[in-house]
Formats: C-alpha cells, sequence, structure tokens
C-alpha cells in the first residue's frame, strides 16, 4: 500500500497524512537504535502497521475514548491518535510497562501535540473508561482478556488486531472466560483477524 492508496482508503486529511510521515520518520530512526517493530516490515510500513491499525476506527467511527494496551511501537494507538487528532472529545490513553517505550511514544505525543495521554504501567492496574480497548501483538487471548477486563467491565468493547492464530486462541480462552465475540478478516491482511469482545466475565472456579 502507498501513501496514496492510504489516504483514500481512509479519507485522512493533508494535515494527518503529515503527521504520519512525521511518526513514520521517527519510528524508522528510533527502530535502528531500539527494537520496535521487526526491521523487515518497515518497508511496508502503510500496509502493514498504519493501515492495520486504523482499520479500527471504520468499526467503531463514534468512539471517542480508547486505550491501547502494551502500546510499544504506537500501533494501533498512536495512528488513532492522529486520527482522532481533530477531534476535540477525543482521547487515546496509550498503555506499557517498558520504560523506553513510553519515551518514545510520549515524543511523539508530544512532538504531534496528539490528544493522548501515555501511561508507564501495567495494562490490568489501570482504572481507565473508555468506549474501546485494543491491543496489538500483545499475548495469546486468554491472558489478553486478564489485561483487558478492568476496561471491558467499566462498558469498553474490545478490538484486538490478532493473527491467523485467533481462533485457537479464542477455544483456550473460552476455557477460562465467558464473553460474547465477533472475527473479522483484517482489512490490511487476510490471514489477520479482528476479535470483538464484550461481556467478559470468568468461568465459575476458574
Amino acid at each position: 500500500m502507498t501513501p496514496e492508496e492510504f489516504q483514500i482508503q481512509t479519507g485522512a486529511t493533508l494535515a494527518q497524512m503529515a503527521d504520519l510521515h512525521i511518526f513514520i520518520e521517527r519510528l524508522t530512526e528510533t527502530n535502528a537504535v531500539m527494537n520496535l517493530v521487526g526491521p523487515d516490515s518497515l518497508p511496508d510500513v502503510w500496509n502493514r502497521h498504519i493501515w492495520d491499525s486504523a482499520q479500527l476506527l471504520a468499526m467503531k467511527p463514534n468512539a471517542k475514548t480508547w486505550a491501547d494496551l502494551g502500546a510499544g511501537a504506537g500501533f494501533p494507538g498512536l495512528v488513532l491518535a492522529i486520527l482522532l487528532k481533530d477531534r476535540s472529545d477525543s482521547h487515546v490513553w496509550l498503555i506499557d510497562s517498558l520504560g523506553k517505550r513510553c519515551r518514545f511514544l510520549q515524543e511523539a505525543v508530544e512532538g504531534l501535540s496528539l490528544r493522548a495521554t501515555v501511561i508507564n504501567g501495567r495494562a490490568e492496574e489501570q482504572r481507565i473508561k473508555v468506549d474501546v480497548v485494543t491491543a496489538r501483538a500483545l499475548a495469546p487471548m486468554e491472558r489478553l482478556l486478564a489485561y483487558a477486563q478492568p476496561y471491558l467491565q467499566r462498558g469498553a468493547q474490545g478490538l484486538f488486531l490478532k493473527g491467523e492464530k485467533a481462533e485457537a486462541e479464542l477455544i483456550e480462552a473460552r476455557k477460562v472466560w465467558q464473553f460474547d465475540s465477533d472475527l473479522s478478516v483484517s482489512r490490511s491482511d487476510p490471514r489477520g483477524r479482528i476479535v470483538s469482545v464484550r461481556s467478559l466475565r470468568r468461568v465459575p472456579n476458574r
């Protein structure tokens, strides 16, 4: 995917595209000294990372507040914050347990004047009420749902970017959790899945 194709797909403004270009430059520079994403994924960054993240907005276009667990390199959280920047009622929380990743995220948030807050801490220990909780490549579904539980119990919908093993992960997760879920095919990679989750609770006696 080219930047031009991304803009057509998403309707991103020129200002949003400029912010995304700046973000990609910073990511590329930082990735040379700190492993944020696989180096071999950078040549296809617009599809593998930017479009992969941005597709979540089409699923919840009216969502104002988002929490990105294990925000890492900023996918999907920083991309969402850039695309929501012009909405005065929007906010994205970027949560990561590793200090150096949080410093990278904070520099991006400040440099691009994003409506976002970086939290250096454990995802499951935060008490934030949001419309959507999301994560990408953070953990298998069983463990991911434990991280997301506080947000889901406060009314959030979960939208989790997963790979081709999503179905198998859901089967394992149901041994521990009761929840409603839907699977969608990723628009950036037909092998990927987006798992939508609501109404999470533990299986009794587990």
